[in-house]
């Protein structure tokens, strides 16, 4: 049994067409770093950081505020409102005012202790801008893997609708068996179901960016500009170094120093606060007099508020110091996971672009060649020819994981990872 000549030239040419179809950019397409920014602009997350900031800014120089002072006046004589009684010394009209005063240098810790605050939830707002960017370039490149998925599934779709066709036709003509037509029709729904689930993730894809970029959910995204293999040129060592400087580690080193500054504060309560008051006294038919008051609060109860106050900061302190060297050990285990899983991907993407898929092809090929001799069946055809095109698919969403791990360690590190550079096109040869 002869295999049409064409029908080999067809499908040699489908298999080199699939990969520059899915190479090439679409038109009309959203790059990466535009959503980012959109979303790092809208997302709720950061601006509601950013207000706290603003708002543990505001208690800054409230803590650095002397008390508020107190104000008071009454009289001394008849029931009736500010009536004195003629000649008597002791009846009075008087108005008096008094201000506490802290010890010196608590006031300035206490500012500390708010600055320090601040200086924490700022770190919230660096945090909360590497999320959403990592969260946006995940859902992207998901995206943009599921486009390539439908492209090449697509296509494949309709190379075995014209084989399942060629099937029937031979088999009509008495050159072909049933079982060759029913195999072919197998695959067609398979393709079909294939398609069905892809279409449902790339609208999940779609829906997850538009929640991050604040958008109506039904918004579509026509189409994402092409993915290009970045290159990562940083050491475990270098990110793990970078790792420690993330914003999370920052911010908490930032609540250490706030406890220990808020411990310092409490050792300063030991000392007494003071106040200073002035009174003025207005007597009916005798000269007016003038009073003046000093006052000191005395920490009798020391140990149960000064004493306990100090050990719960220092415990505080102490836990906090805990809780850095748990967030420092998380980021270090993710940051190995990640970089393994990027140099994972890559050693696959060179085994698909070196092995794999060129292999792949000659058995395509040679089974082609084979059927068209008589030597092999359609089935195995079909069997190669599906197997390199699922190929096809797993390259492109390996290069999204790829992506997707360098996306991780931008978020912990900081570091600009996913620059594009040159990235090879799949071919079967």
């Amino acid at each position: 049994m002869k295999f049409p000549l064409k029908l080999v030239v067809v499908m040699l040419t489908f298999v080199a067409s699939v990969s520059a179809q899915a190479g090439s950019p679409p038109v009309e397409s959203v790059r990466l770093a535009d959503l980012q920014a959109e979303a790092v602009r809208k997302h709720p997350s950061i601006q509601a950081a950013l207000r706290m900031v603003e708002a543990k800014g505001a208690r800054v120089p409230q803590a650095r505020a002397l008390p508020d002072p107190s104000v008071s006046v009454g009289w001394m004589g008849n029931i009736a409102p500010f009536d004195v009684q003629n000649g008597d010394p002791s009846s009075y009209r008087a108005v008096g005012a008094m201000q506490e005063f802290p010890w010196p240098g608590k006031r300035q810790l206490r500012a500390e202790v708010a600055a320090k605050e601040v200086d924490a939830e700022q770190w919230s707002v660096e945090a909360a801008r590497r999320k959403v960017r990592a969260e946006v370039a995940q859902a992207f490149y998901g995206l943009w893997a599921t486009d390539k998925a439908l492209q090449i599934t697509r296509t494949n779709k309709e190379l075995l609708e014209k084989l399942s066709r060629i099937a029937e036709e031979k088999y009509k003509v008495g050159r072909g068996v049933q079982q060759d037509v029913l195999r072919a029709h197998v695959e067609v729904t398979r393709i079909l179901q294939r398609l069905t689930l892809l279409e449902q993730q790339r609208r999940t894809y779609e829906a997850q960016l538009n929640s991050l970029l604040i958008r109506p959910p039904g918004r579509v995204i026509s189409s994402v500009a092409d993915v290009e293999k970045s290159s990562l040129s940083y050491s475990l060592e270098e990110l793990l170094q970078q790792a420690a400087a993330s914003p999370d580690i920052r911010q908490q080193e930032a609540w250490v120093e706030q406890a220990q500054t808020a411990a310092n504060l409490a050792r300063r309560d030991y000392y007494p606060d003071f106040s200073v008051g002035y009174m003025y006294q207005q007597r009916s038919g005798m000269q007016d007099m003038h009073g003046f008051t000093f006052g000191i609060k005395i920490p009798v109860f020391y140990r149960d508020k000064q004493r306990k106050a100090v050990e719960e900061a220092t415990l505080t302190r102490a836990s906090l110091e805990q809780t850095r060297e748990s967030i420092r050990t998380a980021l270090s285990f993710q940051v190995r996971e990640q970089f393994l899983a990027a140099r994972a991907s890559e050693e696959l993407l060179q085994l698909y672009q070196r092995g794999v898929l060129p292999q792949s092809s000659l058995a395509l090929e040679s089974s082609l060649a084979s059927y068209q001799t008589g030597e092999t069946d359609f089935l195995n055809v079909i069997n190669n020819f599906t197997t390199i095109l699922d190929y096809q698919v797993a390259y492109y969403q390996e290069v999204a994981n790829y992506q997707k791990a360098l996306a991780r360690l931008e978020e912990i590190t900081g570091l600009e990872l996913t620059a594009t550079s040159s990235v090879k096109e799949v071919r079967g040869k």
